[in-house]
């Protein structure tokens, strides 16, 4: 692994937050004032195809990245918040369904946030 791939892995391990190639991108140049969004870009590809990180992708919002705990996501539809949640093991449920040996999945559960549903109302709570 090169030193900004391992740079990348950390900053993307030791976050609270799904970040953009952007953020990281920004992260990373605290630490090596040399590199450029290609080199983010290209690692986080590779990365992911590794499977050591998460991809979540939205239409309409940059991909964010997330480390490779197991867990779910709640993604409104109207502001692109992205909250983590932890539901119970899918996989055996999800592998009697589907009829064939799976590697893994990612759930995201698409909602409005109540933030959204309160503007959507005039800000009602009523």
């Amino acid at each position: 692994m090169t030193k900004n791939a391992g740079y990348i892995l950390e900053i993307i391990n030791n976050s609270t937050d799904h970040l953009t190639a952007e953020q990281i991108y920004l992260l990373l140049k605290e630490k090596n004032k040399s590199v450029v969004q290609a080199t983010v870009y290209n690692n986080l590809s590779s990365l992911y195809q590794q499977g050591m990180i998460r991809k979540i992708s939205a239409v309409g919002y940059p991909d964010r990245y997330d480390k490779m705990v197991q867990h779910d996501h709640l993604f409104c539809r109207k502001c692109g918040k992205l909250l983590d949640i932890c539901l119970e093991d899918l996989t055996e449920t999800i592998q009697k369904q589907v009829g064939v040996p799976m590697i893994s999945y990612d759930l995201k559960i698409n909602y409005i946030c109540e933030e959204c549903l309160k503007k959507e109302n005039g800000g009602d709570e009523s």
